[in-house]
């Protein structure tokens, strides 16, 4: 695929509101989990934004909450952060979770990182997790999360590292790849290892005019709360819209051949109740 096949800004953004809306019912349903999944991931965020007490925080690419909803215990008492996402019905189910788990200190709004619905220096803190990797003008989205940040607030985000480093993937999606042969997305193409290269996320924020950068992998644990089975029916439903292509490339009895080899992968890091992997992420920070 060429740069000129790519859609623009626009129909991409048209095409995220449309996977994610479809695929809004399974992240309800999965929460729970990835909640427990991605802790870590959370941590490691919430850690590098340096969130304290009394702070205003915006989160973008919400998706079901996290780590907007940590953030939020993280900045009380005194503090308030704003959850955004492209999709509404994402951020319904945020709004549900934040209301079971009783935060008063979180709103939600639906917003566009590249057109940003807040005033100049609104903020001390801007975080995204897995979600950078989506915004089709990174740059401009950048620019924007630095007008909104207060003189000296700081900017945190967490992308993933290469799929070769990240055996989750590389027990699911990576089987299929082994059957499927798909081009290489063009460069700076928005997909979910489009900052997996060292340097690249940070280079872009020195490009929108960020200083102190700071950019590291980290390997943190990625443990599944569940069975072997549940984990792929998860992985199955999650990842619908992008991953359909993948699985519809092959007759359907040679799917399930390629299935049963992902369960199988998928088993070798099973570890009683639950599923036990490492991940690979990209943990970038930076102040305005």
């Amino acid at each position: 695929m060429s740069q000129s096949d790519l859609p623009s800004p626009e129909q991409h953004k048209q095409n995220l509101r449309r996977d994610w809306t479809e695929g809004a019912r399974a992240w309800r349903k999965w929460h729970p989990q990835l909640t427990v999944q991605g802790r870590a991931a959370t941590e490691a965020i919430v850690q590098a934004a340096g969130a304290r007490p009394g702070m205003r925080t915006l989160d973008l690419a919400s998706g079901t909450g996290e780590p907007a909803l940590t953030l939020a215990s993280a900045v009380a008492p005194g503090g308030h952060v704003t959850a955004t996402d492209l999709v509404p019905d994402m951020l319904a189910i945020a709004e549900d979770n934040a209301r079971e788990q009783s935060l008063a200190n979180i709103s939600f709004q639906q917003a566009d990182p590249e057109a940003l619905p807040f005033p100049d220096q609104s903020f001390d803190v801007v975080t995204s997790r897995f979600g950078v990797m989506f915004f089709p003008d990174i740059v401009q989205a950048l620019r924007e999360v630095r007008r909104v940040l207060k003189p000296g607030g700081r900017a945190a985000f967490v992308a993933w590292g290469p799929l070769e480093k990240n055996p989750f993937f590389g027990s699911t999606l990576g089987v299929f790849l082994k059957y499927v042969q798909l081009p290489p997305p063009p460069p700076g193409a928005p997909q979910p290892f489009r900052f997996a290269q060292a340097g690249s996320l940070s280079g872009s924020l020195r490009q929108a005019g960020f200083q102190q950068v700071d950019e590291e992998y980290r390997t943190i644990p990625w443990v599944w709360p569940g069975s072997v089975e549940q984990l792929w029916e998860a992985a199955r439903e999650l990842a619908a819209p992008a991953f359909r292509h993948v699985t519809e490339a092959l007759p359907p009895e040679r799917r399930q051949e390629v299935e049963r080899e992902v369960l199988e992968a998928i088993s070798r890091h099973a570890d009683g109740p639950q599923v036990k992997f490492s991940a690979l992420i990209v943990l970038a920070s930076a102040v305005r």
